[in-house]
């Protein structure tokens, strides 16, 4: 049996969770091509045509104007001006035109239009065109306007990405972004992994209650704690004559927020350890730091991987707690911050706002395939023995 038809022999459940996790993938996927693609055209593309025309070109209508009088030639009984209406742009062509906005492809390239008093226009493909007129061109006279329909080949463009990154602000809420989210990550990591192998291999008085507490504390609404938790470094700060929106503040409020979550996943995992290494240890007369930082920490690296993972997303993406403990001055505000600022300052300018949104999501994209291996790992172990 050949292994196409060894798959498709599964019953009908599993062929029914495959369809839908690639149905949730195709969902998550076609959103995140389409502001990529989006950040790397411009304006006017944007404009006239959507992200999935981005591979086979667009067709806008474009304003423009015929050559002055002073450049119109005798010929015959007729006065002509001609140039080329798509000069210095390689690669377009002219698919229609009109002298009027209501109709601005009124007649086809390479067509002779009577615009009515002995006058006539033909328009090519590649952009050259005849005004003719039957009396000579005034020298007082404007030159005229025409519209002209206008395909244009696929563009693509870094000049959005450069423009987030060196006008926009966005290169620094990145930096910024980062020198938030990293410290806020590995804090509550390592102070969870002491707490979750104490709750787990150390017997003392209390402990049930510690690990009924910090279950109960994973429900609490982050949003009830952050005012109390506001004025109390308000309080701190002036007590020591310092600032209470700092960069330590608010890595101390995201390690606040995440302790609960990462001491119940960590705890978990470490629990369910074979109890025989551990013992054996003690054995040898290894102390509970040396089993800690020797045997459970290198063993507890994918539950470590999996949390780090739900952290860092967490408060890459975070604007609430950065806004209250940080603040929005341009030297403290982050990306998230940055976005949201633009969507009132650029809402109309889908390019700009495109390229930030995928300078947003790249960081946390590549941390989640680079640990998307330990995440189930780490989730499911110890669900099922325990300590």
């Amino acid at each position: 049996m050949t292994a196409i038809g060894s798959y498709f022999k599964i019953g009908p459940a599993r062929l029914f969770v495959h369809a839908a996790v690639l149905l949730i993938v195709i969902i998550w996927l076609i959103p995140t091509l389409g502001i990529f693609v989006s950040a790397l055209r411009d304006k006017d593309q944007i404009v006239v045509s959507g992200w999935w025309t981005a591979f086979v070109g667009s067709t806008q209508t474009a304003a423009v104007r015929l050559g002055t009088p002073d450049q119109q030639k005798q010929e015959g009984a007729t006065y002509v001006i001609s140039g080329n209406v798509l000069e210095g742009q390689t690669g377009r062509a002219v698919k229609a035109f009109g002298n009027r906005i209501q109709q601005p492809a009124a007649y086809k390239a390479g067509e002779t239009a009577d615009l009515g008093d002995g006058e006539t226009l033909q328009i090519n493909s590649d952009g050259s065109y005849r005004y003719v007129k039957n009396a000579a061109f005034s020298p007082d006279e404007r030159p005229k306007r025409i519209y002209a329909s206008v395909s244009a080949p696929p563009e693509f463009t870094m000049a959005n990405y450069k423009t987030v990154l060196t006008g926009e602000g966005i290169g620094q809420s990145f930096i910024n972004s980062l020198t938030v989210t990293i410290p806020a990550t590995i804090i509550p990591i390592l102070i969870a992994a002491f707490a979750a192998y104490a709750l787990s291999w150390m017997e003392f008085p209390g402990r049930g209650l510690l690990i009924a507490l910090v279950v109960g504390l994973i429900v609490v609404p982050l949003q009830m704690s952050l005012i109390p938790l506001l004025r109390l470094y308000n309080e701190i700060g002036n007590l020591l004559g310092q600032p209470s929106k700092t960069y330590p503040g608010i890595w101390l409020a995201h390690t606040a927020f995440g302790m609960p979550l990462a001491i119940y996943l960590l705890r978990a995992y470490i629990a369910g350890l074979p109890k025989e290494i551990i013992e054996s240890a003690r054995v040898d007369g290894a102390s509970d730091f040396e089993i800690f930082v020797r045997i459970v920490l290198p063993l507890s690296f994918p539950a470590l991987a999996s949390f780090a993972i739900f952290q860092f997303l967490w408060v890459w993406n975070d604007l609430l707690v950065a806004m209250v403990f940080l603040g929005t001055d341009k030297d403290h505000l982050v990306l998230t911050g940055s976005l949201n600022a633009l969507l009132g300052s650029r809402g109309g300018n889908w390019e700009i706002l495109t390229a930030s949104a995928f300078v947003t999501i790249i960081v946390p994209l590549l941390v989640f395939f680079g640990l998307q291996r330990y995440l189930v790992r780490g989730l499911l172990a110890g669900s099922v023995k325990g300590g």
